[in-house]
């Protein structure tokens, strides 16, 4: 590829980073992959994450196909949210961007150069 040439971004690949790179959104499904799949096991979870936020990404992860939301007729209805198929293919990706953020994003009052 010659230096002027435009090597433009996959449609596909521009899709999935902003499906999981919403904001929350990663961290929503990290705590699906640990199996908590009650409402308020995920929002405990995640710190400063709405209630309104929380139910608008699960919405939009269901309607992408990555979740699925089970009512368990108990007494009183229960509700869960598990990872589809789709949702679980997604457990790799989720790793290696934990693996990163853990070699190169400091925590707070920590250096980058202290993680190397």
């Amino acid at each position: 590829m010659s230096p002027s040439e435009v090597h433009r971004v996959c449609t596909r690949f521009h899709a999935a980073i902003e499906l999981i790179g919403a904001r929350w959104t990663g961290a929503i499904l990290r705590v699906l992959f640990t199996d908590q799949h009650r409402y308020a096991q995920i929002k405990a979870a995640v710190p400063g994450l709405s209630d309104t936020m929380l139910a608008e990404r699960l919405r939009t992860l269901e309607a992408d196909g990555l979740v699925e939301r089970r009512v368990i007729p108990s007494s009183p209805v229960q509700v869960e949210y598990h990872l589809t198929d789709k949702g679980l293919d997604l457990e790799p990706v989720l790793e290696a961007v934990m693996s990163w953020s853990h070699r190169w994003i400091p925590l707070p009052g920590e250096s980058v150069s202290a993680r190397d």
